[in-house]
């Protein structure tokens, strides 16, 4: 199951890393990229502090467990991205997007990590 969990949080680390260039790609060339016209919906700096929310997530997935420096930050993290992908969800379900499908997969996967973190595979337990 250790094994396991590595491998969904790598996968979610990158998902979420390469989510993070919300931070430097304008808000106007985001909007016309497949998928992305939810960015309509919100504003400049809310579409940044998505990207950075994403960022964290994808370093505290990671970091913490592999340098040994408060690893109890990891299902932190994969709560976070529990968030994100909730937002997400909603965001997508009200602009009737298929996408919502992807979306309910990496909440699954997050929520995997939170619980196998925070239960029978605890960094500290």
């Amino acid at each position: 199951m250790n094994l396991s969990l590595w491998i969904i949080a790598g996968l979610l680390a990158v998902v979420f890393l390469a989510g993070s260039a919300k931070l430097f790609v304008p808000k106007e060339k985001l909007a016309t990229m497949p998928g992305a016209g939810w960015v309509e919906d919100f504003s400049a700096d809310a579409v940044k502090a998505i990207g950075a929310l994403e960022a964290l997530a994808a370093v505290g997935l990671i970091l913490p467990a592999v340098l040994d420096i408060a690893p109890v930050l990891v299902p932190l993290a994969a709560l976070g991205g529990v968030m994100l992908m909730v937002g997400a969800i909603i965001t997508r379900l009200r602009r009737h997007e298929a996408a919502v499908v992807v979306d309910l997969a990496y909440l699954a996967m997050a929520a995997f990590v939170a619980w196998g973190r925070f239960g029978p595979e605890s960094f500290t337990g």
